[in-house]
């Protein structure tokens, strides 16, 4: 398909008025770099809508004219699904001026926002209220919440809480028609047929544009207690998580997994990071209880863990935060190991899923894959190990080169997802598919499913102009 001809460019331009359509190449720039800076993009125009409104225009004009578009919410996503293709035959609409919280609604608890709304700005508001809006990311001061919805979004509380398709109750649409759906319906039964929003929920901007939601609240927690804590090996921290949810039931809100090697770099490159323990431990837990009573009660249900674990032999050695700085120190650790890996060299990524059960297996078993088809690298695996997700990036050998190194995606990413669906699990937790895993999307989704998705995107956007060559 060509690029957009000059006319037609200024008839789009038009819908959001000159000074929201972007047109100069540095000022374009930013929208065509993704974190890791594997997928690159070219455009010709990016388009700032401001209301609802001016996007159905743009929609219904990309429809005439077969135009394709590529949804962005804060470009944060690590998969290219936000990414314009290299032809540069797409236009990019970014959601960033949509950044209004509608309604907030503490006896029912919900609010509603716009789309363009940061992670960040909906849980200051939702704390402002004296509510909880549980979604946890570490690129919560710049990704939106519309993509949250798009890529379906976990997180380090999914294992209470659930992901952003838990977190929704509404959403508002625009079809690539320009037709609006408005479905901001802040009910917690509502049993009128098809539920519509789960269809642009994890859809990655591919059957619509997502310009607002109704998000769940929850009531603040009166106390949270964090733990780091010390055992021998992912069987160990399995057990640990056993006691842990049969001492704090629903109360336990985290339990992330991370390797000595994870610890020893970020106490390498982060300033003012250090280890929470006094000595090394091969593998580590981070463990937090947040209790509805008080914070004696979150710290006494995290000290009944440790006395369980270690009477169990399960427990090496650990640490309660005694202060709200203290546990965001902890928590500092954690969210910035997928920060600190560049300064390791090139890392092939993984974000998988398995039962919990097999977390163990999987860590085991896909460590050594790895060493058969690159020796010498180095196993980064982390993350949500309460719900079976975890990040099992591969960092590579010290002194290698970092393109010949990267050169081995595939070969990688085969081996690592041939251990993971072996074991019952998935190749994409939270990330979503995007450009990066759309060729492996059979790998994991029947032939029924595929042909139902590709019916489904045929029925709602049957000219193909929504985020094309993402997900299918």
């Amino acid at each position: 398909m060509d690029a957009p001809s000059p006319n037609l460019l200024d008839q789009f331009a038009a819908i959001v008025g000159s000074a929201y359509a972007v047109r100069d190449p540095d000022a374009i720039a930013p929208y065509l770099i993704e974190p890791r800076e594997k997928f690159g993009g070219a455009t010709s125009l990016v388009l700032r809508p401001g209301s609802v409104a001016e996007i159905s225009a743009i929609l219904a004009l990309a429809t005439r004219t077969r135009t394709p578009i590529v949804p962005q919410g804060g470009n944060t996503g690590v998969v290219g699904g936000q990414m314009p293709s290299p032809a540069g035959n797409e236009i990019v609409v970014s959601l960033s001026r949509l950044n209004r919280v509608r309604t907030v609604d503490p006896a029912n608890n919900t609010m509603i926002v716009d789309a363009g709304v940061t992670l960040a700005a909906a849980r200051e508001t939702a704390k402002a209220a004296d509510r909880l809006f549980p979604l946890s990311l570490a690129s919560e001061g710049s990704c939106q919440i519309g993509g949250n919805l798009s890529t379906n979004a976990g997180g380090t509380a999914v294992l209470t809480y659930g992901n952003m398709r838990d977190l929704a109750l509404g959403l508002e649409v625009v079809l690539p028609g320009g037709e609006i759906w408005n479905g901001l319906r802040t009910l917690r039964k509502d049993n009128t047929g098809y539920d519509l929003k789960d269809l642009f929920i994890g859809a990655e901007g591919t059957l619509g544009i997502i310009t607002g939601a109704v998000l769940k609240l929850f009531p603040r927690p009166k106390g949270v207690g964090v733990a780091f804590v010390g055992v021998t090996d992912p069987t160990a921290a399995l057990a640990l998580l056993h006691i842990a949810r049969a001492n704090a039931g629903g109360s336990l809100t985290a339990a992330e997994i991370m390797p000595r090697f994870a610890i020893e770099t970020v106490v390498r490159f982060v300033p003012g990071a250090r280890d929470p323990l006094t000595t090394p431990h091969a593998w580590y837990m981070l463990l937090e209880v947040s209790s509805a009573l008080s914070q004696n009660a979150a710290d006494a249900t995290l000290e009944a863990i440790f006395a369980e674990g270690s009477e169990n032999g399960v427990v090496e050695d650990g640490a309660l935060a005694q202060s709200v700085q203290q546990a965001t120190d902890f928590w500092r650790i954690r969210e910035t190991l997928s920060e600190v890996q560049k300064h390791l060299g090139g890392s092939i990524k993984h974000d998988v899923a398995v039962p919990v059960g097999r977390v163990p297996e999987l860590l085991t078993r896909a460590a050594a894959v790895a060493q058969k088809v690159v020796p010498g690298c180095r196993p980064f695996a982390f993350g949500h190990f309460g719900d079976g997700n975890i990040h099992l990036n591969i960092s590579q050998p010290e002194g290698m080169d970092k393109q010949a190194y990267l050169a081995r995606w595939s070969d990688m990413n085969a081996a690592v997802h041939d251990v993971v669906l072996g074991l019952g699990g998935t190749i994409s937790a939270e990330h979503g598919i995007g450009r990066l895993k759309r060729e492996m999307l059979a790998e994991v989704k029947s032939p029924v499913e595929l042909a139902t998705m590709r019916a489904v995107k045929a029925a709602l956007d049957p000219n193909g102009i929504m985020n094309p060559g993402k997900v299918l």
